[in-house]
């Protein structure tokens, strides 16, 4: 295993094709979840898991069981790859957000949802990973609704978001939800990919300044 800033080990892992790779913001989550005081036994769920790195990180350090959630079959398969081979007990659910756990609660949910401002969310292919909608909420804005109700007490959200996207709103859904909420992790880098193609259109809506080219990523924390 190699670390990641001297403050995260990599787990080992296999990409299976058509599953989105874990990128910065992933890592950027996997310190924040490690941060976190969780109890013994502790349950946690990642949501939007992909090949569920954030969670199989958060899981193996606290010997706690992991739950993942994924729109994708192949990330659903990747994931129970990836936790066997770094010895986590998982459960790899199919479905849309937290409808295959629901009545179910967690001391620690993970979630880094499609955010990048452009089409709507399809209803199949790997753009499911990415596209957020027109102001890039539209999953956000359903995951800040219905996860709040899935936190133990004392139980931990963590958000991955993109400074494009309103962390503001997101902040604010968080208390109104009952959450005491704040900034987690944050950094500044460079646009992606994805952002640097939808530059134009970004612009002209006034979601990127006029020749930006740094992002600041955060990860979002409501506390039960």
């Amino acid at each position: 295993m190699t670390a990641l800033h001297g403050d995260v080990h990599r787990p080992r892992a296999v990409m299976l094709p058509g599953v989105f790779r874990p990128r910065s913001d992933t890592w950027l989550l996997a310190r924040a979840a490690l941060a976190q005081e969780l109890p013994a036994r502790a349950r946690v769920l990642e949501l939007c898991a992909g090949p569920a790195i954030a969670g199989i990180t958060a899981a193996r350090a606290r010997s706690a069981t992991l739950t993942t959630v994924d729109v994708s079959r192949r990330a659903v398969v990747n994931a129970v790859v990836n936790a066997r081979l770094n010895g986590v007990a998982i459960r790899a659910r199919r479905g849309d957000l937290l409808a295959p756990v629901a009545g179910e609660r967690f001391d620690l949910i993970l979630a880094n949802p499609p955010y990048v401002p452009g089409p709507d969310p399809p209803a199949t292919g790997a753009a499911r990973a990415w596209n957020g909608g027109a102001a890039g909420r539209a999953v956000v804005d359903r995951l800040c609704a219905a996860a709040p109700g899935h936190l133990a007490p004392g139980g931990v959200l963590l958000v991955v978001h993109s400074e494009v996207c309103d962390p503001e709103a997101t902040l604010a859904a968080f208390r109104a939800a009952g959450l005491v909420a704040g900034v987690a992790a944050r950094h500044r880098g460079p646009l992606g990919p994805l952002l640097r193609a939808r530059r134009a259109t970004l612009e002209a809506c006034g979601l990127l300044r006029a020749g930006q080219t740094m992002e600041e990523v955060l990860v979002l924390r409501g506390q039960a």
